[in-house]
């Protein structure tokens, strides 16, 4: 605990040097803390979450091929799953690299552009997740609730604008986010507690007013995160009703099993999303918190290909017909 207090104020006195130590100077660079509680354990953790990226690349490229070449698997569904497996694999590639420059090396730095380029593409694809979630929820409500009209609604030009609108909501997200902390005159520690540009910790660093910051953060949490969470919601609320009312138990469970894996997902995504944004960070809560973040940035990318290739028979055909042939 002493040597990172050492750190920090190594990194605070090199940054107050090189801006005269004056406040009206910009940041130019930020040092990213990282795991510098977990010292003894940094070679480890480079080999674990090397090994973790690379699983996760070839895990959703898997999934993107499969997709691809099987034609049992050209419906709406797996569409979706192909642009989920994408974002995926932009999120971890996003986040990976930087973090595991920051194990190996206990902190780095970064420069403040690029640390706004990475908070940006952070924000740009967890918000298109939230928005593609929501549509593979409403792609089963319509297979579940309304099966005689689903092959009807849900054509393949309804998807891509579907997808399309996914993309661009979550780009208009992080395109208001971004805009509103540029805004912000930073001449604080350049210090983040973090291994990657967060935007609350980055906003901490600022010197102004960050009242209005804050509010557009609250209304962007509304349209990118409660607002899909509650469609999803709903959307399974009817799920389940209509579920209950299947005369057969194979009948249910065999509706229940096509969104069993989108369900899991969920689960997993916005329960440690807020979680992290929910919880104190002060503390040792930080640590946790830093967890939490590590689950959904580092962990859902990795998980998303298996619970849909372990809880799907026809992912499974497909890997099995591509494997012998």
């Amino acid at each position: 605990m002493a040597a990172g207090n050492d750190l920090m104020e190594a990194v605070n006195a090199q940054f107050l040097a090189g801006c005269g130590a004056s406040p009206k100077n910009n940041i130019t660079v930020i040092f990213l803390l990282g795991f510098h509680d977990m010292d003894r354990f940094n070679v480890f953790l480079f080999i674990l979450l090397l090994i973790v990226y690379c699983v996760t690349i070839c895990g959703n490229s898997l999934i993107i091929k499969l997709v691809c070449i099987s034609k049992n698997l050209h419906s709406p569904m797996y569409f979706f799953l192909t642009q989920l497996s994408v974002a995926d694999i932009l999120l971890t590639t996003d986040i990976s690299p930087f973090m595991l420059d920051i194990v190996l090396h206990q902190g780095a730095f970064i420069s403040f552009q690029g640390c706004i380029t990475q908070l940006y593409f952070f924000i740009f694809i967890e918000g298109f997740e939230c928005f593609i979630l929501t549509m593979m929820s409403y792609d089963r409500y319509l297979a579940i609730c309304s099966p005689l009209y689903y092959v009807t609604i849900m054509n393949h030009m309804l998807c891509i604008k579907l997808v399309v609108a996914s993309w661009l909501l979550g780009c208009l997200v992080a395109i208001i986010l971004i805009h509103g902390i540029t805004q912000l005159h930073f001449c604080r520690s350049n210090i983040i507690d973090h291994f990657f540009c967060d935007y609350y910790p980055l906003m901490d660093l600022s010197c102004s007013d960050v009242s209005m910051r804050l509010i557009e953060a609250i209304l962007m949490c509304i349209l990118a995160i409660i607002l899909p969470f509650v469609v999803i919601v709903i959307s399974y609320v009817c799920i389940v009703l209509t579920i209950i009312r299947i005369s057969t138990s194979s009948g249910r469970q065999k509706s229940f099993s096509t969104c069993s894996s989108h369900l899991t997902v969920v689960s997993i995504f916005y329960g440690t999303l807020i979680a992290t944004y929910i919880l104190p960070k002060e503390g040792q809560m930080k640590i946790f918190s830093k967890t939490l973040s590590l689950l959904y940035t580092v962990l859902t990318p990795l998980l998303n290909p298996f619970i849909y290739s372990l809880r799907n028979e026809d992912i499974k055909k497909a890997l099995r017909k591509v494997t012998y042939n």
